[in-house]
C-alpha cells in the first residue's frame, strides 16, 4: 500500500476505533455519539447511526462485534468501568457481562466473536486512569471467555491487552500486547482454556501493536497506534512494514517518552500523521478480500487501501443483517 494512493469512507464519524467489513459492502464502526452505539457506513459512504438512549453513563463502545440480526456486542471502555453490551438495531441495549466473579469489570477494549460463537473479550489493564498502563513494567491485562458454561478468566499478566482473534486454523487465539510490544498466541483447549502461550513477534521503537487480522496465507497483519503503521507478520515471525504515516520527530517524542514512564493521553491524541490519524484496526474486505479498511483513534473517515493478498474472512462475514440489510 502506498500512502498516497489511499482513499477514504463515511464522514463525521466519532472516534471509529474498530472497524468491521461485510460481504454486503457495509461497514461497521464504533461511534461516540450522544449515547453511544455503532456507525453503519455504506458502500457509497453514506452514514447512518444505531445509537443507545443518552444516559448520565453513556457507552463508549471500543471493540464491537457483528451478531446475526443485525445486533452488536459492545466492548464498553467507560472512564472506570466497562463490560460487554448488546445494542439492537433499535437502539436499546441489554447487559450481557458486567461482572467477573463479583467484581465490576475494567474499562473493557475488545470483543471477539470466533466461529464456535464463544466470545473472547479484552481489558487492558486494570490501572485508573488506563493511561498508567501505558508502561511497559505494567502487566496486569487479561482476557475473559464467554460461551455456554458462562464467563472465566482464560489469561492474565497480559502487557496491555488489545486486539485478539482466533487464528484461521482455529486452534489458537492471537493476541497484541500494546505496550508490551508482542504478538502473541495461545493454543486454545477443549474447553476453551488457553495454554502455550509463545511470542510470535516482539517489536521495535515507534511500533504499539493493536489491530490484528489475518490474510489468506496466515500473514498476521498488524496495526500500531501512534505511528500509523501497518506491519505484516509471517507465521515465522518474519515483519515487513507495509504501510507508515508519522514523523520521525513525533515517533521520538513518543519513544522517549514510553522508556522514561511518563506516556499518557497527549501521545495518543495527537494526529500527527500527513494522511492517517492514528490508525488501530484493520479489516479486509471488497469481492475479492483485497480491499483494506483502516479505522483509528482521531479521525471521522475510515481509510482504504489494497492489498497484494486477500485477507482471510471472519465468521461475520456472511452473517445475516436482518434490519440493516
Amino acid at each position: 500500500m502506498e500512502l498516497d494512493d489511499l482513499d477514504f469512507l463515511g464522514s463525521g464519524l466519532n472516534r471509529p476505533e474498530c472497524v468491521l467489513a461485510h460481504v454486503s459492502g457495509k461497514l461497521f464502526v464504533p461511534d461516540w455519539t450522544e449515547g453511544g452505539g455503532v456507525a453503519v457506513v455504506e458502500p457509497d459512504g453514506r452514514v447512518r447511526r444505531i445509537l443507545a438512549p443518552m444516559s448520565a453513563s453513556p457507552l463508549r463502545p471500543n471493540g464491537i462485534a457483528l451478531l446475526p440480526g443485525g445486533r452488536f456486542l459492545l466492548a464498553h471502555l467507560g472512564p472506570e468501568t466497562g463490560g460487554l453490551f448488546e445494542l439492537a438495531s433499535d437502539g436499546s441495549v441489554r447487559p450481557i457481562l458486567t461482572e467477573l466473579d463479583g467484581r465490576p469489570l475494567p474499562p473493557s477494549n475488545f470483543v471477539f466473536r470466533d466461529a464456535e460463537e464463544r466470545l473472547w473479550l479484552t481489558i487492558s489493564t486494570r490501572r485508573v486512569p488506563r493511561a498508567l498502563g501505558y508502561r511497559p513494567s505494567v502487566a496486569d491485562g487479561f482476557i475473559v471467555l464467554l460461551d455456554r458454561k458462562g464467563a472465566r478468566l482464560v489469561a492474565d499478566g497480559l502487557g496491555y491487552t488489545n486486539e485478539c482473534i482466533v487464528h484461521p486454523d482455529g486452534r489458537r487465539l492471537f493476541v497484541n500486547e500494546t505496550f508490551a510490544r508482542r504478538l502473541i498466541a495461545f493454543d486454545i483447549g477443549a474447553d476453551g482454556a488457553l495454554g502455550n502461550k509463545t511470542c510470535i513477534a516482539t517489536f521495535g521503537p515507534g511500533t504499539f501493536p493493536d489491530g490484528l487480522s489475518f490474510d489468506r496465507d496466515g500473514n498476521a497483519w498488524i496495526t500500531s497506534i501512534v505511528s500509523n503503521r501497518v506491519i505484516r507478520v509471517a507465521p515465522n515471525g518474519e515483519q515487513h512494514v507495509v504501510l507508515q504515516d508519522c514523523p520521525a520527530a513525533h515517533l521520538e517524542d513518543v519513544e522517549r517518552a514510553f522508556q522514561a514512564g511518563t506516556m499518557g493521553r497527549p501521545h495518543l491524541d495527537r494526529a500527527a500523521g500527513r494522511r492517517l490519524a492514528n490508525i488501530s484496526s484493520l479489516a479486509f474486505g471488497g469481492a475479492d478480500l483485497k480491499t483494506v479498511y483502516l479505522g483509528c483513534l482521531l479521525g471521522d473517515r475510515v481509510a482504504v487501501g489494497r492489498s497484494d493478498v486477500p485477507g482471510h474472512p471472519l465468521p461475520h462475514w456472511t452473517c445475516p443483517l436482518g434490519a440493516l440489510a
